[in-house]
């Protein structure tokens, strides 16, 4: 039986609380927190459970809380993204990670419900900037042309914002770029075509951030595998 199965069975035979095995089973303190129990914990989960850990103090059931909204925001809720969205800009990385799975889910049913609210979300913040990056550029969810061509759409319009952003010092700031430092790589190797183009525009900004954040995709494997003669030559050029 697959270990996430393991999980679900086992928090169907926990009587009460689960917040005590979760936080046990977490992997935290350590580099990396269990996902196969998050993701089970979204399964298994009521939205009254979602929502007391989205007002936890700790980080791990906060995004067990924000993957798990994503269920039922993917199962029709669509009321429930503002509650998301107020997490996108949490302070703790693996909440706003937690914001971006919840959101997957969605694009996995739906995806263009996830593009129209990642239309909207593209206008926030710089952390919100940021969830709309790290949830659309999951390859599985670009495997359709025309879903590849708008967030190619979005990428190249948060960039034209990161570029006009001027505080830089801030962590939101440092945050949206390292995710459009690899989100771009993403969209491009989904639609090479349309994709590269755009990427070589941001290559040539005198922008030193944007500048920056184009040359760390061409960094990227998947860029490599897609076509090395055209990384090569972009490099040499950048």
């Amino acid at each position: 039986m697959a270990r996430g199965d393991d999980y679900k069975r086992a928090l169907r035979g926990l009587a009460g609380d689960w917040d005590d095995y979760l936080q046990a089973q977490s992997g935290l303190p350590g580099p990396r927190a269990n996902l196969e129990l998050l993701q089970a914990a979204a399964d298994e989960g009521s939205l009254e459970q979602f929502r007391q850990w989205l007002a936890s103090d700790s980080e791990y059931l906060c995004a067990c809380g924000a993957v798990g909204l994503g269920r039922f925001i993917a199962d029709g809720q669509r009321d429930l993204l503002e509650e998301l969205r107020e997490r996108a800009d949490d302070a703790r990385w693996r909440v706003r990670e937690g914001v971006a799975m919840g959101l997957q889910r969605l694009g996995a049913r739906d995806m263009t419900a996830l593009l129209e609210s990642m239309r909207q979300w593209q206008s926030g913040t710089l952390l919100e900037r940021r969830a709309v990056v790290a949830a659309l550029c999951e390859p599985p969810l670009l495997r359709e042309p025309a879903a590849a061509e708008a967030t190619l759409a979005i990428l190249d319009e948060i960039t034209a914002s990161l570029a006009a952003e001027t505080h830089r010092r801030k962590d939101e700031f440092k945050v949206l770029r390292q995710a459009l430092a690899y989100g771009w790589s993403v969209a491009v190797a989904a639609l090479p075509e349309q994709g590269k183009p755009l990427l070589e525009k941001w290559l040539r900004s005198e922008d030193r951030d944007v500048a920056w954040l184009a040359r760390e995709n061409l960094k990227k494997d998947r860029l490599k595998r897609m076509d090395p003669a055209w990384v090569a030559r972009v490099s040499d050029r950048a």
